[in-house]
């Protein structure tokens, strides 16, 4: 159609898909829940399009039909994916598990009120296995799941680090009000700065309604400002007191940008995170060794080279930065079990290639014993081939083969003889450790 002379309906269309279009990575990217203020905001721009879009007159014509119902499909899609993003089982799991974080954290918050530092063993065991399970919600590489994900545990994270800042901090703390007349007053500023740490936590974890970061802030930077008022020159114990006070409230203070930093920043998208690069970098190199060991008519004759480029491997993400990030720390966990596997992979094939070159004789219970190890190998090769999820048929063949292999090692007998035992033991447990490998390769867990 001639842009010059386009009818007014297909014009108003094209300005109300624009509008539609402006919000479009907000809803992609929403990762709250349906009773979030932002929402009922997207929800209610796109409801009133769609109204704007019904009063549209086509005249009749078919172009403006077709254009019209377009605008109307592009827009019922947005409202969708909205309701989907905050419906998601995966969204319900991570708000679920939030909430068991604040009654938590609502059980141990008083004494953090009144300056205390009596925190219980159940409740650091306890927000531990909370971070633990946040880590573990599969997010399908949903940008909506990942920022909900990301979001809830720098919270959950904060308030570990505040409360472990807060037990670890050396009782020095106050001095004699005897030494100077400023002491007095970086004591009673203290006094605030412990009250405001338990207010923090409450705000983080949204078990209050009586505070806001902002009004937090401001009696934070009033506090500091009442410290750079006081004259301690010439007192070095004293000024070091009030440095101290100073840095515990520049730390406190930090937490305060996290409300912000959550809607502005990218850094729930760890794809691009250095430490994730590199520990990428590392699994790429040990697919390839892995393709080359099982691809090779004669691989004997890798397994040295392979092996020490392995323990190479090991040690690059022994020296990787978790930034304090439990994600970055959980991917770095998966990538050692994946070369470790690779490693023991190659020790058994060593040792079963030496058992057959140099044969002997020995009790018949070990030898069922090597037998069911040699068994356990084959399975090994194809644990470290498999690419899929656990409802593939392959996986399910997997585990039953390696339950097979338990059921066999459970009925060996080895009479009294300890290296028998020694050696059953070893292979039960390898056993073990190729199920949990399958497991971890096919629960579909991204960081």
């Amino acid at each position: 159609m001639d842009m010059g002379n386009q009818h007014p309906s297909i014009s108003r269309l094209q300005e109300i898909q624009k509008e539609v279009k402006s919000i479009e990575q907000q809803v992609i990217g929403f990762s709250g829940l349906p009773d979030d203020k932002n929402y009922k905001r997207l929800e209610r721009i796109l409801t009133k399009q769609l109204f704007e879009i019904d009063s549209v007159e086509t005249e009749g014509k078919g172009d403006i039909q077709q254009a019209r119902k377009r605008a109307a499909r592009e827009t019922e899609r947005l409202l969708k994916e909205l309701e989907q993003n905050a419906n998601h089982p995966h969204r319900i799991e991570i708000h679920s598990i939030f909430k068991e974080a604040q009654a938590l954290v609502k059980e141990e918050i008083v004494p953090f009120y009144t300056g205390g530092n009596c925190v219980t063993e159940e409740f650091e065991e306890g927000i531990q296995d909370i971070i633990l399970r946040l880590t573990h919600v599969k997010t399908g590489g949903k940008v909506s799941l990942r920022k909900a994900r990301y979001h809830t545990l720098t919270r959950v994270c904060a308030v570990q680090e505040i409360i472990e800042d807060c037990v670890k901090k050396q009782p020095s703390l106050p001095l004699s009000e005897d030494a100077h007349p400023s002491v007095a007053k970086i004591n009673s500023v203290m006094c605030e700065v412990n009250k405001a740490r338990g207010t923090l936590i409450a705000l983080l974890m949204g078990v209050t309604s009586n505070e806001t970061f902002r009004h937090l802030s401001c009696v934070l930077s009033g506090l500091m400002a009442d410290l750079d008022a006081l004259d301690v020159c010439g007192h070095t114990e004293i000024r070091n007191y009030r440095r101290e006070v100073v840095e515990d409230i520049n730390k406190l203070l930090k937490y305060l940008d996290l409300e912000e930093e959550a809607d502005s920043t990218h850094a729930f998208d760890l794809g691009q995170n250095h430490s994730i690069l590199k520990i990428e970098k590392v699994l790429t190199r040990m697919r390839e060794i892995k393709n080359e060991l099982l691809q090779a008519q004669n691989p004997l004759e890798l397994y040295v080279s392979s092996k020490t480029e392995l323990q190479g491997l090991i040690g690059q993400l022994d020296e990787v930065s978790l930034e304090k990030n439990p994600c970055i720390r959980e991917a770095r966990r998966r990538a050692v079990i994946e070369v470790q596997t690779l490693i023991t992979y190659i020790d058994l094939k060593e040792a079963l290639e030496k058992r057959q070159a140099f044969p002997c004789e020995e009790h018949p219970s070990h030898k069922a014993v090597w037998t069911i190890l040699g068994h356990l190998s084959d399975i090994q090769g194809e644990v470290l081939s498999f690419d899929g999820n656990r409802t593939d048929k392959n996986y399910i063949r997997l585990e039953e083969l390696l339950t097979k292999q338990l059921l066999a090692l459970d009925a060996v007998d080895p009479q009294g003889e300890e290296k028998c035992k020694a050696a059953r033991k070893q292979a039960v447990r390898l056993a073990q450790n190729i199920l949990s490998y399958l497991d971890l390769k096919s629960d579909e867990w991204e960081y």
